[in-house]
């Protein structure tokens, strides 16, 4: 139950992070309204608080994050954007996601 509630934290930072920075990059570069500004900078302050909620150390927590990045933007990539990853990008995506494992729920002796 603890696994599934930290990778629930990774995905929700992750979706804070991503959305947030999407909506900046839609009003910087896209000239969206200042409103897009001001919820990208909202969803990115939240962002910040997710990963406290998570049981490990702050480098051992943004380490793993990192992985969780990789995967969700890849898959923000195909599904917001409409670029489908191709077997490069899956197989970094496994291999970061194997990291993530390793990293934050490997058993510690």
């Amino acid at each position: 139950m603890e696994i599934a509630r930290s990778i629930s934290y990774f995905v929700l930072a992750g979706l804070c992070e991503i959305g947030g920075g999407y909506l900046v990059w839609l009003w910087l570069r896209e000239g969206k309204s200042p409103w897009f500004a001001l919820f990208g900078g909202l969803a990115l302050m939240i962002y910040g608080v997710i990963p406290t909620l998570q049981p490990a150390t702050f480098g051992r927590v943004y380490a793993a994050y990192g992985g969780i990045f990789i995967v969700l933007s890849i898959l923000w990539g195909w599904q917001i954007e409409r670029i489908a990853p191709d077997k490069f990008d899956l197989i970094g995506g496994l291999i970061a996601l194997a990291g993530v494992s390793v990293i934050m729920y490997w058993p510690r002796g």
